[in-house]
């Protein structure tokens, strides 16, 4: 709940994504209890659609990633669409994409 707590009052919204700093991640959405961010990924000219949703939890946070072949003109576009794509994620598998217990992995 720290973390979570952190993120939305004052945490950095730039978190790493494995070894190397990643992209810069959106603001935080909850939803059925797990956390959304936008995390589009600069394609060229365009962002590509790209996420994290997160489930935190006293053992530490589990976070899965998505990223889709969906492009946009700009970043605020992708970021919207992206928390549209987790929740759709989440309506589909719900918990299930927690099952493995893994800390990270793809969505």
């Amino acid at each position: 709940m720290k973390s979570f707590l952190s993120r939305i009052f004052g945490g950095s919204s730039q978190e790493p994504l494995g070894e190397e700093r990643g992209p810069e991640r959106g603001e935080p959405v909850i939803y059925e209890g797990l956390v959304i961010h936008g995390v589009p990924e600069k394609d060229g000219g365009r962002w590509r659609l790209a996420g994290v949703i997160i489930k935190e939890s006293a053992e530490g946070d589990l976070e899965r990633h998505f990223l889709r072949a969906d492009t946009f003109t700009s970043r605020e576009e992708a970021e919207s669409f992206a928390i549209r794509k987790g929740q759709q994620i989440i309506d589909e598998r719900g918990m299930r994409l927690f099952a493995d217990g893994e800390k990270t992995g793809r969505a």
